[in-house]
């Protein structure tokens, strides 16, 4: 299936770093390093500084390290932008596990929901940068490959059905495997992460993830200073680079702050539950209880955590 949704997109590199192609990143180090330059493709160089080039992977910085690397993106955000932003870095919550239910009556391909994703998560507008997609299918099949992602018109049309699509967040997640310099990992919260500060572009996880959910960044996007969401995570939503690999994160920035992912507040049918596996109460946790569900591709054994119905 041709994705059109998966189009090149990403937030502009700053001008240092692409009128001066000699200048070295530490991405690029590292491409050298994994063995992976022949394969990586106009991956954008990080903050070209000292420390930033010898910054140790996110997971071994401590408090002091987190909040001088914070300072340094807030800054550069101010002087590359123009814009002010607080960039936050909530923990995974001790002892929830985060997953989507998606009602498949109640979706009706309005896209609401990607609109939502695409201004919340600061993601590029020309060219298009969308996490989620929805497939336009006849009813009676579910197979993504035979339906149509470019649907126009009024909706929901009739004997159709709609598949929103976004990353599964896997507790067994390919992509993980795939990358070589561990940029990418599963949190205890069930969230797959990104270290854009890490990722050196060079799309393996893309070509290992079975779902298509994840974006590359070939060229500068266009998006205005006035669109940019100032509410940022450091492992979600904050400007990102050219040369990078993106994806859904389940709104962290937002859900481990006790707000609901930015799709589900703006569906407008209620085709959307998301919530804690781990709490019974919750929306997500009664719809696999009492519901008949279904994961995209369960023959892989990825262990998806967005589970789909019909009412």
């Amino acid at each position: 299936m041709n994705d059109s949704q998966s189009d090149p997109g990403g937030i502009a590199a700053r001008p240092e770093e692409h009128a001066d192609d000699k200048k070295t990143g530490r991405r690029r180090f590292l491409k050298v390093l994994s063995g992976s330059a022949a394969t990586a493709v106009a991956a954008g160089c990080g903050d070209t500084s000292w420390e930033a080039f010898f910054q140790k992977h996110y997971l071994e910085l401590d408090e002091a390290q987190k909040d001088r690397l914070f300072e340094r993106i807030r800054k550069r955000t101010l002087q590359d932008h123009g814009v002010k932003v607080r960039l936050d870095d909530p923990p995974p919550i001790e002892g929830v596990s985060f997953a989507f239910a998606i009602s498949l009556s109640l979706c009706n391909g309005n896209r609401a929901c990607v609109h939502a994703c695409m201004t919340e998560n600061n993601q590029s507008r020309d060219p298009a940068m969308q996490y989620i997609k929805v497939i336009e299918l006849d009813r009676g099949t579910l197979n993504p490959e035979k339906g149509d992602l470019y649907y126009e018109g009024e909706v929901p049309k009739p004997g159709k059905v709609y598949l929103p699509m976004q990353c599964n967040q896997c507790d067994n997640p390919p992509c993980v495997s795939a990358c070589p310099t561990q940029a990418t990992w599963k949190e205890s919260d069930g969230i797959v992460v990104i270290d854009y500060d890490w990722c050196i572009g060079c799309r393996y996880c893309m070509a290992a993830c079975p779902y298509e959910s994840r974006r590359f960044n070939f060229k500068e996007p266009v998006i205005a200073p006035e669109e940019i969401n100032p509410n940022q995570g450091y492992l979600s939503n904050r400007v990102r680079p050219k040369g990078v690999v993106e994806k859904c994160h389940f709104c962290l920035h937002r859900t481990r702050n006790g707000a609901l992912p930015a799709c589900q507040e703006a569906c407008p049918t209620g085709a959307r539950k998301f919530g804690d596996l781990n709490d019974p109460q919750s929306e997500v946790s009664q719809v696999i209880r009492n519901k008949r569900v279904f994961v995209l591709k369960e023959e892989l054994n990825t262990i998806p955590r967005i589970y789909y119905y019909f009412d």
